[in-house]
């Protein structure tokens, strides 16, 4: 795909999304620093350890792990994976997103208590915002809280054999993305399965002895995005946005 079709620039290799993350410092009430637990419904994603240190905390119908994450160290989880990212000493990590614009889409759901987990509740315990509408890092800080309260619950839950409650949470969250599914369908018809799709031309081509797709190549250079957003995990230079949108997203 090129900027003719809507885009500043092509996709990304795989049309996947790429962020930098740096986990939050802030303590939490278990004693432990970092981002907000949440899962994915759709995507796979991947982190790249590129400094520091820190753990991944999951919980998935395979019961509770932590990975520890090292520089160098690449871990990645599937759909349907409740994770949280630990800081133990500036961790600094690649996040590679599957189907790319994905989760800016709304393809992630926090472990709000079960209370805030309806469309009426959710949007405002989510909501970084302030009251004149400014991102607020006091309002990244609670809405975190409140999803490790309800992952700490979860977990309780799992340790007591209530396997039933994680089941729960799935229900919940996909009620709450329900009306995205269209928009998502969209998004990976366009990226990640476009993208394929054009793969799979150019094998044929090459089959067939036809060259002609080379003469379209290119190179494409994003410099690191000038904003730092408040992300579930941590501050984030998300490059997608850029990609989609242009230098100015």
């Amino acid at each position: 795909m090129s900027a003719a079709a809507g885009r500043a620039y092509p996709e990304f290799p795989g049309a996947v999304g790429i962020s930098e993350l740096t986990a939050y410092p802030w303590p939490t009430a278990d004693d432990e620093h970092g981002g907000s637990p949440h899962m994915h419904l759709t995507c796979t994603e991947a982190y790249v350890v590129v400094g520091g240190r820190g753990r991944l905390q999951t919980l998935s119908h395979s019961g509770p792990t932590v990975q520890s994450l090292e520089p160098g160290d690449v871990v990645w989880f599937t759909p349907g994976t409740i994770h949280r990212a630990i800081n133990d000493g500036d961790l600094r990590v690649l996040v590679i997103m599957q189907n790319s614009g994905l989760p800016e889409a709304g393809d992630a759901v926090m472990t709000f208590p079960p209370a805030h987990l309806t469309a009426e509740g959710y949007g405002s315990a989510a909501s970084v915002l302030d009251t004149d509408g400014e991102p607020s890092a006091e309002r990244a800080r609670a809405r975190r809280d409140l999803a490790i309260e309800g992952f700490t619950d979860l977990l309780r839950q799992w340790e007591r054999g209530n396997h039933a409650a994680l089941d729960d949470f799935h229900r919940q969250a996909a009620a709450l993305v329900s009306p995205r599914l269209a928009e998502w369908q969209r998004l990976i018809e366009d990226g990640a399965a476009a993208t394929a799709a054009a793969a799979l031309d150019n094998v044929r081509a090459l089959r067939d002895g036809r060259v002609a797709h080379l003469r379209d190549a290119s190179v494409q250079r994003i410099p690191s995005p000038p904003h730092t957003t408040l992300g579930m995990c941590g501050f984030l230079h998300a490059y997608d946005p850029v990609r989609r949108l242009g230098p100015d997203a």
